[in-house]
């Protein structure tokens, strides 16, 4: 047992299923198929790989299936809609398209003039949407070299989210610029982040009538987008210990529930319900950071890497301590089925 406030020395205190053959850095990305269980990791030692995973009654087991290479660090990961290819882009300004399921081979479909951060397939456009830390979100038509259109942001993309019609981009200045993807070539709102610290995610309500962010200061923004609605915006506390306060890094709907998950620097993931203004189930803390999460298709499994984040620099990353992990939880209905607010006399 971890000692009061101490964060905990143990990497997988849920004991969750680990992935076989982790990558050998830190995780920056995972992402699930939409359609089966296969499972992506981008890394910053220039790998995307992908394993399948299998689930037999309450048990999961991994195998890798497949491993392709950037020429630097790679940042975001996506999979097509369809299920067959995977989307990956990073420090080498460039996105690859990788045919992962046919067996061919990656090829470069978008280009930025900086580390590509985030890109997000949109299947009702057929259009891949990429944001830069050039300034630029770029949207592209796989059957063309150029992009249909380059949009200019007023700073480097950190997040993004797509819900079509809902696209949100969270940028540098605490910017969060909204668009409406029937119109996407103008900003439809632009938005000053209700959190005082930088963004690092943002994600988009699964009805498309607003959004999360995540802050570096472990505090989560809803936001409505309707004026109307404003009375239901709020902000709240997590991923804190005492006087220590983490960053948010990844925030997730469920696919079926339309609870969400929050994973933090703290180690910590958490499962909340943002109707009810409650969380649902508060997870053990691993023993290092977690980058990034994701559920899968039916939200039978919540997938986590858990790793150094660097926010402490080369000074603190310890090679002999600092091993990489990706954790496989299955969540109990309880820790993601919405909830009324008990005692809560009909209040909403």
């Amino acid at each position: 047992m971890a000692t009061f406030g101490a964060a905990s020395t143990n990497a997988n205190p849920n004991r969750s299923t680990e992935v076989v053959q982790p990558p050998s850095d830190s995780v920056s990305s995972i992402s699930f198929s939409p359609k089966a269980n296969f499972l992506v990791a981008t890394s910053w030692d220039n790998q995307v790989r992908c394993w399948e995973v299998m689930k037999s009654g309450t048990t999961l087991s991994t195998v890798p299936k497949a491993a392709m290479s950037h020429d630097h660090p790679v940042l975001c990961s996506t999979w097509k809609d369809d299920g067959t290819t995977v989307f990956s882009g990073g420090c080498d300004k460039q996105v690859k398209m990788w045919p992962l399921l046919s067996g061919g081979q990656p090829v470069t479909v978008a280009m930025h003039d900086s580390p590509v951060k985030e890109l997000a397939w949109i299947p009702e456009m057929n259009l891949l949407v990429t944001g830069s830390y050039d300034k630029t979100l770029r949207y592209w038509d796989l059957r063309q070299q150029n992009p249909t259109w380059v949009q200019q942001l007023p700073e480097r993309c950190y997040a993004l989210t797509v819900r079509h019609p809902l696209m949100v981009v969270g940028t540098a200045d605490r910017n969060l610029i909204v668009f409406n993807l029937q119109n996407p070539q103008s900003e439809f709102k632009r938005v000053l982040s209700p959190l005082k610290y930088q963004t690092r995610c943002v994600a988009a309500f699964p009805d498309q009538q607003g959004f999360l962010v995540g802050s570096i200061e472990g505090r989560v923004g809803v936001h409505h987008l309707d004026e109307s609605q404003s009375s239901k915006n709020f902000t709240f506390k997590c991923h804190r210990d005492g006087n220590d306060v983490f960053s948010v890094n990844s925030l997730d709907f469920h696919p079926i529930h339309h609870t969400f998950a929050t994973a933090g620097s703290d180690g910590a993931f958490n499962f909340w319900d943002k109707d009810s203004k409650q969380r649902l189930k508060a997870m053990q803390r691993c023993s290092q950071p977690i980058p990034c999460s994701t559920f899968n298709n039916d939200g039978s499994i919540y997938a986590y890497a858990v790793c150094y984040d660097w926010s402490k620099g080369a000074e603190n990353h310890n090679p002999s301590t600092a091993k990489t992990y990706i954790y496989l939880h299955m969540p109990q209905e309880a820790e993601v089925k919405g909830k009324p607010r008990t005692g809560a006399g009909g209040r909403k």
